[in-house]
Parts: C-alpha cells; structure tokens; sequence
C-alpha cells in the first residue's frame, strides 16, 4: 500500500510514520535523503539549494521504484503540499492520503522553538492552501508527540 502523508512543516508526518512503519517498509522522506547525501554536520531541515535539487531528484525516483513494490511492503511518502498533478497520480497509485495536522497554534509554536523562521511561511502557506481543499477532502486530526 502507498500511503502518502501530508501536514504542515513541524505537524509530525515523521512521527506518524515512525509509529506505524515496520523496519521493511519503505520510508520516502525528503529531509532524509537530503541529510543521507549531505556532507557531515549539515543541518536537518535547512538545506542548501543545490542539495535540494539532488534529493528531489533521488525522491522522485525512490518512489518509481517504491510503488511497483507495494503489493509486498508498504511504502510511506512524505508530500507536505501535493500538486494537483501528484494527488492525481497518488489516486491513480490507489495511494492512502494520510493529513497529519495537530492544529495551526501548535505548529506555529513548533516552528518557532525548532525551525528556521523561513518555515512560518511555509506553513502559513500549507494553511491557506488546505483551507481551499478542506471543503472537498477528508482531514485526519492527529497529534504526534509530545515535542
């Protein structure tokens, strides 16, 4: 099974995921693989430009890879704001779509103990966005953890 997890930045999709995920599944997370290919002490969330583009190309082909194998494990994609385009094709996928959102305060207050300030925007941005779609799409309230 696909599933794919949304969420505001700092709205604990990775901890969704690390409380269901068996160690055979398959875990396609952006921030890792982009902190798998960066050079020792990098950050775990700001990641340079160029760094980016190379893990965006490598999660795109983890997850060509990943969904002809799903019958036999299951494969978890982090997909913070999904395009029209990729939510056609997770649906195409038969993909699970997982919204993992404890609440616009509690986010806010996430980002900033533990994020860069850039990601206030971003996460302002993933509210304004999912207000639009929340008319037509089933939401998922779930907290995480205890940050």
């Amino acid at each position: 099974m696909l599933y794919v997890i949304t969420g505001p930045p700092a709205g604990g999709k990775s901890s969704w995921i690390e409380a269901r995920a068996r160690m055979t599944d398959v875990v396609i997370d952006l921030d890792r693989i982009a902190l798998a290919l960066a050079g020792p002490g990098a950050p775990s969330w700001k990641h340079d430009e160029t760094l980016l583009k190379v893990a965006h190309r490598a999660r795109f082909a983890a997850l060509d890879e990943a969904v002809k194998h799903r019958d036999r494990v299951d494969v978890y994609l982090i997909h913070t704001m999904p395009s029209a385009k990729a939510r056609a094709r997770y649906q195409r996928l038969g993909a699970e779509v997982v919204t993992v959102d404890p609440g616009q305060a509690i986010v806010m207050q996430r980002v900033r103990d533990m994020r860069d300030p850039a990601m206030t925007a971003v996460a302002t941005r993933w509210y304004r966005q999912h207000a639009r779609h929340a008319r037509s799409h089933t939401i998922t309230r779930q907290t995480s953890r205890e940050w």
